[in-house]
């Protein structure tokens, strides 16, 4: 009976001391219940450029198997074709243009051969938003950026922006001592001492190892922005040997050694961290997620560029194409995410921010953000809703691109050139390499995207560009074969009414109902020699017959307007030759009378060479 009697004390004992640990162990285990965030963001990195997305030439092995064991997205976008808007939109979940934050900090600067003068846009990320970083520190995690933040100076550094640990803005790292980050100054607050000869990728990939051994008791979110594979390139000399001979006998495409040895470095670096989450048996509750901020650089921007090649995708970073807008995109969780999947759903990088808020168990419906949780497409076999993808960079890129904006809406891109209204509408599942501009062909389609293209850019109040009063007018340069190609999107115009009417339905020079509005081009001539001289023009019934003359370099062809039965039925005629000296020329089209409604429409000129020494 007494030991009945103790039994049963001992039960009630134990159910009590259950009930009052029951509000201490709940932290515990719904913080297991979350997982720990590894985000990994590689700089102008390419969409082409990783061996699970194509490249024969690239050694990506981590990577590749990254991809084999998660999920690898084929049509992801980075918010921006350049760095720091892209930064901006991971942190916050908002669109650049929604930011004000629309170019690369500090931005390029207004010279007079831009047509066009930039907004004033943000210089840094306002401390008034509130960062991915800060919304999980506040569920709880343990937060650290390692690298590069590229989202404002003093003041407004990644500590400001809610993570514990992180390291000065290392970007000018990779000028002032590419081996030994740091040692110039003493030692760098979050990195460990560089070792003698080691890169930065490698001592990142240390020191983000270091933070995950540090943290004990809580889930962390780590941010690891690399500053490979950007300019100026510097790889192991070792590794570039070995590319250099497997380069040897390639033409074109990717053939850049010191590009492909970087991009070998970040790849080691990514397979220390899985083998160490592994090791330490926290792979099953660690989400890794590969990206980067645009895409590859594909043009001459100092030393040993161009980086990389795109193709099949068009042009690069600083682009809006798709090679400057297209990214890798790799999610990696063993246990939750079903190894060996791909998805094909248009997203972007706001939907990073807005998926790991979700599988941090944070509501981010309520929150004011433009990206949609792709958790369920993570955790399930569950496509990603379709919806319309929009970008706003009303900026000249160093790499040559100019002020525009993009909407993709299934396989229908289109490009809206800030310029002058010009459009370009590809059917991406047809022709990825956007090669063929469908905007006359289609214009209902093209001219409905540029409406709701430009509702987005009015919902997110974004900045648009002005008038350059400093403008001083570029000349159009040769083609490879010489030829010269004077397009109405390019045309000067002097008169009242003339002007140049954009697609989709129109592409032209029209609105010619004044005899004395005229027109005129800025060209390069690099060869000097004969040249003949096209014009593709239009007119409506019964306006044919206007007198014109086109001049340039002091000779003048008169032509006769042809009557074509419309004045968007263009055809192609033959005026005469020219002899053209090398220089800079002014080509003008004037109008001497006009029996009809207008004169003509032109869509452009051409000056062929025919006798150029």
């Amino acid at each position: 009976m007494f030991t009945t009697r103790l039994l049963r004390l001992g039960s009630i004992l134990s159910l009590i001391a259950s009930f009052f640990l029951v509000p201490f162990t709940m932290p515990t285990q719904a913080a297991e219940l979350r997982p720990n965030i590894i985000v990994i963001l590689a700089d102008d990195l390419g969409w082409a450029d990783l061996g699970c997305y194509g490249s024969s030439f690239h050694q990506t092995p981590h990577l590749d198997r990254m991809a084999r064991e998660g999920i690898r997205f084929t049509d992801a976008y980075a918010a921006c074709t350049v760095c720091s808007p892209t930064r901006a939109a991971l942190m916050t979940g908002k669109a650049p243009a929604r930011l004000h934050l629309t170019d690369f900090i500090p931005g390029r600067t207004i010279l007079s051969d831009q047509k066009l003068r930039r907004p004033d846009f943000r210089l840094q990320l306002p401390l008034e938003e509130e960062t991915l970083a800060e919304r999980l520190r506040g569920q709880g995690y343990r937060t650290a950026c390692l690298g590069k933040w590229h989202l404002g100076g003093a003041g407004f550094e990644a500590t400001h922006q809610g993570f514990e640990l992180a390291t000065p803005d290392i970007a000018g790292f990779r000028r002032m001592a590419p081996f030994r980050p740091g040692s110039q100054a003493g030692p760098v607050p979050g990195l460990l001492p560089a070792e003698e000869g080691e890169e930065l990728s490698s001592v990142l990939t240390r020191s983000a190892i270091h933070f995950i051994d540090e943290t004990k008791d809580a889930p962390f979110f780590l941010y690891l922005p690399h500053v490979s594979v950007h300019i100026p390139l510097h790889g192991r000399p070792d590794l570039v040997e070995k590319h250099r001979k497997r380069a040897g006998s390639l033409e074109g495409g990717q053939t850049n050694a010191i590009y492909a040895a970087m991009l070998e470095s970040l790849d080691e670096g990514v397979g220390k961290i899985m083998a160490h989450l592994r090791e330490r048996k926290l792979d099953r509750n660690t989400l890794v997620i590969f990206t980067s901020d645009n895409g590859g650089l594909s043009v001459k921007e100092g030393p040993n560029t161009p980086a990389t090649s795109n193709a099949p995708l068009r042009a690069g970073k600083g682009y809006l194409y798709e090679g400057g807008l297209r990214v890798p995109l790799i999610a990696w969780w063993p246990g939750t995410i079903a190894s060996g999947r791909t998805e094909s759903t248009p997203v972007i990088t706001m939907d990073v921010h807005v998926t790991l808020l979700e599988l941090a168990g944070l509501d981010a419906t309520a929150l004011a953000v433009d990206g949609r949780s792709l958790a369920s497409t993570l955790k399930g076999n569950v496509a990603p809703a379709a919806r319309p993808l929009f970008w706003h960079y009303p900026h000249y890129s160093n790499q040559g691109g100019r002020p525009g904006g993009v909407m993709r809406d299934g396989q229908y891109k289109l490009i809206e050139f800030y310029e002058s209204g010009y459009l370009e509408l590809y059917d991406l599942a047809a022709t990825p390499g956007e090669t063929r501009n469908l905007a006359t062909e289609m214009p209902d389609r093209a001219n409905g995207m540029a409406r709701q293209l430009n509702e987005w850019r009015k919902s997110v109040s974004a900045q648009m560009p002005v008038r350059n009063t400093n403008y001083v007018q570029v000349p159009l340069r040769p083609e490879l074969d010489g030829t010269i190609r004077l397009p109405g999107h390019e045309v000067i115009i002097h008169g009242v009414n003339v002007r140049y009417e954009p697609p989709a339905h129109k592409n032209t020079i029209g609105y010619w109902t004044k005899v004395e509005d005229w027109v005129s081009w800025e060209l390069e001539v690099t060869q000097g020699g004969e040249y003949e001289v096209e014009i593709l023009q239009g007119c409506g019934k019964g306006s044919g017959g206007s007198d014109v003359d086109v001049s340039i370099a002091n000779q003048t062809l008169r032509f006769v307007v042809q009557d074509t039965g419309h004045f968007q039925n263009f055809v192609r005629r033959t005026l005469g030759k020219v002899h053209l000296p090398t220089g800079r020329h002014t080509l003008a089209i004037k109008p001497q009378k006009k029996p009809g409604v207008a004169v003509m429409d032109v869509r452009e000129m051409v000056l062929k060479p025919v006798g150029v020494r």
